[in-house]
């Protein structure tokens, strides 16, 4: 009975994510065409029509390549689940691996595999006919296909071990073994803030440090003034792989570095990189990183606390298309701790689209704050004419659905982030 009860709650909730998502698609598509034919009047002297329009013919590309993907994720999502996908993949790895610990990670890795088969025709089109389109590709295939085969081989050896410890907490440490995850999790995660910027960042791009000396000059004048210790000032090679361009900082304590993409740099006057990089610090200096942190830890401690509970309940099983008694590899029950693990991977996401525009809302007001951070430090309008653009050369639609914008955008809307740039430069 509750078995049934929650696979009807399930399949009414993804119902309900993809109509919701379906509409806001539409609005922005309908939005966006809308208004193409004229570059908003705050813009109208810095935009050119064309860019407008390239920008908005991208945004409803992506839109459209989003549901067909949506759609392909979601009839994924049913095989693995109600359709007896990981029923069948379980029995069968068994089958080749025998029971035991092995056989749990073989599963997961095989989940993995299969999973990122499925993905690549999918990331090989955004990157090669979808970017390609527009100008923003500039990734070779070899590189393509190399960069896909050192993130697999990072994954397995820096994820099969956390995998092996996880699963060993959850098998040996009793009923509190989501806390134990929970403290093996987070201190993963700041490790993995510590390595990121010297050991992994590397082995896809190159970093050079800044070699501008005015420039260089300029942003340690600013690093001064706003109080920032960093490790360095370094140049990626992001143009390798796009056109896009960025700045960011990255490491934890000491070991922070300041990253701007090489793309940025050919395309930003000094006083406007100087305001981009003076919002990014604004994020640190008004402690929304560490808000950040603190909340990821917070609900990564909640939603282990409920997959703690979910593991022993024969129901979250059942319902989601899988015979835990079948599968159970022992006597302690532990065969069925990989397939709590993937089941509630695969469906948490369904069960929290709603929740989205909280995190979207809070994301918008760090970067209203950040921008504010960064007028008192630098001009107001450098950052303004740097945003700008940034808009520009990334195609970002100066023109979003307004609601879409409201349950998905990061970001403010560009005219309402410059209306507040220009409030505090008068």
């Amino acid at each position: 009975m509750y078995s049934l009860a929650f696979s009807i709650l399930f399949v009414s909730i993804l119902i309900l994510t993809l109509v919701v998502r379906f509409w806001l698609a539409s609005r922005q598509i309908r939005h966006v065409l809308a208004h193409r034919a004229a570059v908003p009047a705050e813009f109208a002297e810095k935009i050119p029509l064309a860019a407008h329009q390239k920008a908005a013919d991208y945004t409803v590309a992506k839109t459209k390549f989003g549901l067909l993907t949506l759609l392909v994720n979601s009839g994924v999502l049913i095989g693995f689940t109600l359709l007896g996908g990981l029923q069948w993949l379980a029995g069968h790895l068994q089958a080749l691996t025998g029971t035991g610990m092995w056989s749990q990670i073989a599963l997961i890795v095989a989940f993995a595999v299969i999973s990122g088969l499925i993905d690549l025709p999918f990331d090989y089109y955004r990157q090669f006919v979808l970017e390609q389109r527009f100008g923003f590709n500039t990734m070779r295939r070899g590189l393509f296909f190399a960069d896909m085969l050192k993130g697999a081989l990072l994954g397995a050896a820096i994820g099969l071990p956390l995998l092996w410890v996880v699963l060993s907490l959850m098998a040996k440490s009793g009923d509190l073994w989501w806390l134990y995850a929970w403290f093996v999790w987070s201190g993963f995660q700041l490790l993995m803030m510590v390595l990121y910027p010297t050991v992994i960042a590397p082995l896809f791009n190159k970093f050079v440090p800044l070699a501008d000396e005015s420039l260089k000059s300029r942003i340690e004048g600013l690093m001064q003034r706003v109080g920032f210790a960093s490790k360095g000032l370094f140049v990626m090679d992001g143009s390798k792989r796009s056109a896009h361009g960025n700045a960011y900082f990255s490491g934890f304590g000491a070991n922070k570095r300041i990253v701007f993409f090489d793309t940025l740099l050919s395309r930003l006057a000094p006083q406007e990189i100087e305001a981009v990089l003076a919002h990014e610090l604004g994020h640190f200096k008004l402690k929304h990183i560490v808000k950040r942190i603190a909340m990821m830890f917070l609900i990564s401690l909640g939603f282990l606390a409920l997959l703690g509970y979910l593991k022993t309940q024969p129901w979250f099983y059942a319902g989601l298309g899988v015979n835990p008694v079948a599968l159970t590899l022992s006597g302690q029950g532990q065969g069925t701790d990989a397939l709590a693990l993937l089941l509630f991977m695969l469906v948490l996401p369904v069960f929290t689209f709603l929740l989205g525009p909280l995190s979207s809302l809070s994301s918008r007001k760090h970067e209203f704050e950040a921008d504010a951070f960064a007028a008192t430090h630098t001009q107001a309008d450098d950052l303004v004419s740097a945003l700008v653009k940034m808009y520009e050369d990334n195609a970002s639609t100066l023109t979003p659905d307004p609601l879409h914008s409201a349950f998905y955008d990061s970001h403010p809307p560009a005219s309402v982030r410059i209306r507040h740039l220009k409030g505090a430069a008068a």
